[in-house]
């Protein structure tokens, strides 16, 4: 194996320079080919990559907002075109007297003659709407339904097929109609994508005013032109009922408006609109101009309509209504009210870009500040380099020049997870660099593996030649099995996960691949081509030792101790959890939480709790975060539902922005908060049962039982720290219990496969001595991974910011208690179960074998 053929030499060598290579553009400034040498062909100047690694919108700042097409809005719009439609085809074309009734998606038709009410229903035929599936389907759903009704009334009702087809119709628009008012801001690369069948997700990254960016995206901006009633006030109205054909909506200016139903012209018929001011007054104005048909309808209505009021509504609000001078021929207008410069520019921007065709709820925001992004980055980087630094010097400690083999396959490791995170375009998030953080740490592992197993066959007399190529073909087997069931976390993650969690998942998943790559092949190449030059006559593998040699801890005497100690810590975890519970976050409560940091001097936090307080918004809390300059403001969810959450937001970020900076905004609405709950429980079951599949695959069904056992003592123990010390259990919690999961099996799996190797191996020793032998030969690798997992871990605890820090304490909590959970829980859990031993197992075989015989 220490002779590399030239196909695995040249694998190793285009894969680190690819990896280089597509790492190479996010440490230059623009398109770094520019400045490549003339005498380069074009064509391989070319195919050089440029893309670059996507920061998320927690490190580089910008806004995230998740927004859903509200059916009730859309069913009501509907009906009330239908009962236009009605009203039209009944009265107007067939002179049949009616009254209309409506709830919700339906109408109830009273004929005032029911001898009509055949040809009622004829005339009516013209209103059931068949929606169609797709372009290329020859059927459809059928959107309306006309039925009688027993005593003899016509009802027309809406289908929840068809009302499904038009939201997710509806949601196809609007995802154009958003992208031109995003590409209006100029702001780069922008993320809009449907997600489910009525909802759209947006991101923004670099855009630091969320709430206009909130106001441009949901805000419908539907222009009609409604011709105001001439003789009957709204106020009239009101006292006497409505006229036939009308409705009442409030004004700009505090008043209600009696407006026609009729839409005398629509936003639909503009080509232009460009914000301005008035020339006498001086104020700012939107002016508008129409198509070629809407100037001539527009020229119609006011030469027939001089003298009267001409209504202009924006989003179901009479912004003004002037009064007709005279015929206005030139198909353009302006559109005057309290506008700012930056009102005025944000509603022609709207304008231009067309009205949403539906109204869009945001049900999930979060939004980070540039300073805050900046600050998370700065954080990230520190905590990274920290960490490897220290995982590089542990390793030479431990191992010399073996470690310094180690180190630079770790390097070529980080080399190619990020440039695969370039290849693949992925977005880094601040968990994503934990990932980076903790791949660092674990990848050590496999080097480690290595190491001890040549160390293992030098003891047993083995030559340097045998022991190396012994080492790399033993240790591969365990390498292989520890990495995939962590690789089995990370899928469950991305698949189940969403946001910053997705990236946490998909670093982890490229370092456990990368990981096996630099372990198998680069480092065996570079130990290769090192003896091949030295040709040592005896090597030194470890320098410093944890575990003297010959140790022998007598794990499995201790084993009802420890199994009474882990009963006593689960259900004290439990019983906390049940009296105490957790301090359950937004993702799961719904809410909002917002960070703030004092513009000047140290943040006031009475102040704050007072101000926040007189809002009237419940339940509200206001905490120190990080630094005496930093405060985090969580709100409880509001009655109102997703609308009420976003005005609570606004209500406190006004009230609060004289004297600080908000440099982060999450809210999650009731609707959400639900989804994420359950898939957060899903998320952990799936990954158990997934692993429990693996593990029952790869060994004996005891080694699965004991294995899933030690995760659920992991998990509740970590649950139980998160009650008692009172961190926020949040989406990233999950993916913290998801990698400790992960982690866990890892190191029990080391074990177990060396327990599987005993068993083949010694035949008459008992499975207790077994065990115990099988730990203590790992307990050397055991200690350094651990140890080396932790450095990283606690390299992210002081230096990965507030933000994350409770996910890594979590994560490094888990390696303490996957660490001994694989020693003192799996490994008895074989025991318990009655594991044989091959003796006994021989032996079992041949009684039934006789047995069978005498029958």
């Amino acid at each position: 194996m220490l002779q590399f053929s030239p196909i695995r030499t040249a694998l190793i060598a285009v894969t680190t320079v690819l990896g280089f290579l597509f790492l190479l553009p996010n440490f230059t400034g623009g398109d770094y080919r520019n400045s490549l040498p003339n005498w380069m062909p074009e064509w391989t100047v070319e195919w050089l990559p440029t893309q670059k690694i996507v920061l998320g919108l927690d490190l580089q700042g910008g806004s995230h907002l998740l927004m859903q097409v509200n059916r009730q809005d859309i069913i009501d719009e509907r009906v009330r075109d239908l009962r236009r439609e009605v009203r039209s085809i009944l009265a107007n074309d067939n002179s049949i007297g009616h009254l209309i009734s409506t709830d919700n998606d339906t109408m109830i038709i009273t004929l005032t003659d029911e001898t009509q009410l055949n040809a009622a229903r004829e005339a009516l035929r013209a209103v059931e709407v068949v929606v169609s599936t797709s372009v290329f389907s020859v059927s459809g759903v059928v959107e309306t339904r006309v039925e009688v009704t027993p005593d003899n009334k016509i009802k027309v009702s809406l289908t929840k097929e068809g009302i499904d087809e038009r939201m997710s119709s509806l949601v196809t628009q609007s995802i154009e109609v958003i992208r031109r008012r995003i590409d209006e801001l100029g702001t780069t690369e922008p993320t809009i994508q449907r997600q489910g069948t009525d909802r759209v997700l947006v991101q923004v990254p670099g855009f630091d005013d969320s709430e206009r960016l909130k106001d441009l995206i949901s805000r419908t901006a539907r222009l009609t032109f409604h011709m105001v009633h001439p003789t009957i006030t709204a106020t009239q109205a009101q006292a006497e009922g409505l006229p036939l054909g009308t409705f009442i909506l409030p004004s700009a200016n505090g008043f209600d408006e009696l407006l026609f139903e009729d839409v005398a012209l629509g936003g639909e018929s503009l080509v232009d609109s460009q914000p301005g001011f008035d020339q006498q007054t001086g104020q700012a104005i939107v002016s508008f101009r129409f198509d070629t048909r809407g100037a001539i309808i527009f020229a119609e209505i006011t030469s027939a309509n001089v003298g009267r009021r001409f209504a202009i509504v924006l989003d179901n609000q009479v912004i003004t209504a002037p009064t007709i001078q005279t015929a206005i021929t030139g198909g353009s207008g302006q559109i005057s009210g309290n506008f700012t410069p930056q009102s005025a520019n944000d509603l022609a921007v709207l304008l231009r870009a067309g009205a949403l065709p539906a109204t869009l709820d945001i049900i999930e925001e979060r939004s980070v500040g540039p300073s805050l992004g900046a600050d998370s980055v700065s954080a990230g980087l520190m905590a990274g380099l920290v960490g490897a630094i220290a995982v590089v010097v542990f390793m030479v400690l431990s191992y010399g020049l073996f470690g310094i083999f180690a180190s630079i396959s770790l390097t070529l490791n980080i080399v190619l997870v990020l440039g695969a995170l370039s290849m693949l375009g992925a977005t880094l998030t601040l968990p994503g660099i934990a990932g980076i953080v903790l791949t660092v740490g674990m990848a050590v592992d496999a080097n480690v593996l290595i190491y001890e197993r040549i160390r293992e066959e030098m003891v047993g007399g083995r030559s340097v030649h045998q022991a190396l190529e012994a080492g790399f073909k033993r240790a591969m087997g365990t390498i292989i099995d520890a990495n995939v069931t962590t690789f089995i976390a990370a899928a469950v993650l991305f698949f189940l996960g969403s946001g910053p969690i997705q990236g946490f998942a998909i670093t982890l998943a490229l370092g456990i691949l990368t990981t096996m790559f630099t372990a198998y092949f680069v480092t065996q190449f570079i130990i290769g081509r090192w003896y091949s030059v030295v040709r040592p006559k005896t090597i030194r593998i470890k320098l410093f030792s944890m575990v003297p040699e010959g140790t022998k801890v007598p794990f499995m005497k201790w084993r009802r101790v420890a199994m009474i100690l882990s009963v006593v810590a689960i259900v004290g975890s439990l019983g906390l959890f049940g009296v105490k519970g957790l301090n359950l976050g937004i993702d799961f409560l719904g809410g909002s939480a917002v960070e703030v940091q004092a513009i000047e001097g140290e943040a006031d936090i009475a102040d704050i709790r007072t101000r926040v307080g007189a809002l009237g918004l419940g339940d509200v809390q206001v905490q120190g975060f990080g630094t005496p300059i930093d405060v985090l403001i969580r709100v409880e969810a509001q009655d109102g539902g997703d609308t009420a959450q976003q005005d609570a937001v606004r209500l406190v970020t006004d009230a609060l922005s004289a004297d600080y900076d908000i440099r982060r905004v999450e809210v999650v609405g009731p609707t959400v908060s639900g989804e994420l709950a359950i898939a957060g429980a899903i998320a952990v079951f799936v990954a158990i049962f997934a692993v429990l599949l693996y593990i029952w695959m790869r060994f004996e069904w005891q080694f699965a039982v004991g294995a899933v056992i030690a995760l659920v003592h992991d998990v509740v123990l970590t649950i139980g720290l998160y009650s008692i010390i009172g961190f926020e259990f949040n989406l990233s919690s999950i993916a913290a219990i998801l990698t400790i999961v992960g982690y866990s099996l890892n190191d029990t799996v080391v074990v177990y496969d060396r327990v599987r190797e005993y068993l083949r191996k010694f035949r008459k020793i008992s499975v207790r001595e077994l065990i115990d032998m099988s730990i203590n030969s790992m307990l050397s690798r055991t200690l350094l991974t651990s140890l080396t997992t932790a450095l990283a871990l606690l390299a992210l605890v002081v230096f990965g910011g507030e933000v994350i820090r409770g996910f890594t304490i979590s994560m490094t909590w888990g390696v303490l208690v996957g660490t001994y959970s694989s020693i003192f829980i799996a490994a008895p859990i074989l025991i318990f179960f009655g594991l044989k031993t091959r003796k006994a197992a021989e032996k079992e075989v041949k009684e039934k074998r006789v047995d069978g015989a005498e029958v």
